[in-house]
């Protein structure tokens, strides 16, 4: 074991209150993720709605907050009056595959219903028109209109009064249908914006963006009054065309806080332009993995088979759970800016959650979230951490001092109950974390979980679906003050002190 980490608390120092959202999750019409993902009509497993149980008890399990839909890159040629209402399947250009069309606007709401979330719509800003978009927000919360009348004939008498909206996806990419440049993206943003807030003023709107100053100077200048987030996305390791996944945890986990490098670069453009405390940050589409989709950027025959890589659950390590645990930290971290975040995806592709003909895996990122969403909590207090790093050495020779541990101590308002997020990122050394301050805090339980496996490659299976899982135990402490937690190596930890 190395030198000692040293957690110093300052439990009088709140720096911010955490958002809940900060552990939402994602759906988009890709591979699994809906169809043989939450939604599989005829299923042993599913309910009379079509959703399946096992996928929704799960979810709540984790007290889901949030759920964005239905994309991702598959929404900038939705045509969203076609999936409410009479269905008829079409082609997705997106993903170049049939769209069966039978989950649409009223399945999802039902679904965020049932999952006990709040639903996340991001709209068309492809294809789509700003009358569009204000279209939708009718359909979903006004009693009036042409939109509302046709909601009513499809069986939803009272408004779905959906409060999230984004305007839009990765609109700033080459490789987004309906791609714009920063003077037709802030034009668009714009009328958008005016015309889905003249159809319900109560709706919070965020905008697809990048940490890019001049891409945001433009959007914001024009249309930031009206605008409550901006959006920002990220994926640390892409699978190849040939639907190979990256191998080797130090490689992985050198790029555990590169999340935070971008949050911390967005709140320095929200400052510079005068938007800090005015704008949150939704980080609504992030994961270590990014999904396999091979040959998404030419023009000839997709490889859709190859798809099939996502489903492979070794690909899904600890090297995952840490990675996870370290972007939660980072958002308790910048909770002053962060609001919300949304995993990519909940279920299937590199997602959270596999599911399969007789039930569900919970890969090792599930049990982060289960410590996080169940033993955390909402003030986030101000610490300082020392700690030894160690080196890594990339693929192509470059050496990354990554830290040994990453904390984070919340503490419940009401109750006085604390927290301690202890995250060891070495793949092969266990480290102790000294902690100090808490003394006079008046608890006197300690029990410590810890997401872990054999190894750093230790991942959940259908015929091992424990191998990484929560561990559970009890800890004596003698001195609230000044004391010490054992950290395996490449776990994820959180000490509840009661």
């Amino acid at each position: 074991m190395s030198q000692p980490a040293i957690l110093d608390i300052l439990p009088d120092h709140v720096d911010g209150n955490r958002d809940m959202m900060i552990f939402g999750h994602f759906l988009e019409h890709f591979h699994r993720q809906i169809y043989g993902g939450v939604y599989e009509p005829g299923s042993h497993l599913a309910d009379e709605n079509g959703f399946r149980r096992d996928v929704i008890e799960a979810l709540r399990k984790i007290k889901t907050p949030i759920i964005r839909w239905p994309g991702g890159c598959f929404v900038s040629a939705y045509p969203w009056k076609k999936g409410v209402g009479q269905r008829v399947p079409y082609y997705d250009k997106a993903w170049r595959v049939e769209e069966p069309n039978s989950f649409g606007t009223d399945e999802f709401l039902r679904f965020c219903r049932e999952v006990g979330a709040a639903p996340f719509i991001c709209t068309n800003a492809g294809t789509g028109s700003a009358e569009d978009m204000a279209d939708w927000v009718e359909y979903c919360n006004l009693e009036i209109g042409e939109w509302a009348a046709r909601r009513r004939a499809n069986g939803h008498d009272q408004p779905f009064n959906v409060r999230y909206w984004s305007i839009g996806n990765e609109n700033y990419g080459a490789w987004e249908m309906g791609a714009k440049t920063a003077d037709e993206w802030a034009r668009l943003v714009l009328e958008a914006a005016k015309m889905m807030k003249r159809v319900d003023h109560r709706i919070e709107l965020a905008i697809a963006s990048i940490p890019d100053l001049d891409w945001n100077a433009k959007v914001l200048r024009a249309a930031g009054d009206l605008l409550d987030w901006i959006s920002i996305h990220g994926y640390w390791s892409r699978a190849s065309d040939e639907g190979v996944f990256e191998k080797g945890y130090d490689n992985l986990i050198a790029r555990a806080f590169e999340p935070e490098e971008r949050i911390v670069a967005v709140k320095h453009i929200l400052g510079s332009l005068g938007y800090l405390g005015k704008l949150r940050i939704a980080f609504d589409e992030w994961n270590l993995r990014g999904w396999c989709h091979p040959n998404f950027m030419s023009f000839g025959p997709a490889d859709h088979a190859l798809m099939d890589a996502n489903d492979i659950n070794s690909n899904y390590n600890m090297a995952d759970a840490v990675f996870t645990a370290c972007f939660l930290n980072s958002c308790l971290r910048h909770c002053d800016v962060v609001g919300m975040a949304n995993f990519s995806p909940a279920v299937n592709t590199v997602g959270a959650i596999f599911t399969h003909a007789d039930g569900i895996v919970l890969r090792p990122t599930y049990h982060v979230f289960d410590l996080f969403a169940n033993h955390s909590y909402g003030e986030v207090l101000h610490s300082a951490l020392a700690t030894p790093s160690f080196d890594v050495k990339s693929d192509d020779g470059t050496s990354t001092s990554v830290r040994h541990l990453d904390a984070v101590a919340t503490r419940d308002s009401a109750g006085g109950v604390m927290g301690i997020t202890l995250v060891n990122l070495h793949g092969r050394e266990g480290i102790s974390c000294r902690i100090r301050g808490l003394g006079g805090s008046g608890f006197d339980s300690a029990i410590l979980r810890t997401v872990n496996g054999e190894s750093a490659e230790s991942y959940n299976n259908i015929d091992r679906p424990d191998a990484v899982a929560i561990s559970e135990r009890r800890l004596t402490i003698d001195d609230m003050n000044d004391f010490s937690v054992d950290c395996p190596a490449h776990s994820v930890s959180l000490l509840n002190l009661v």
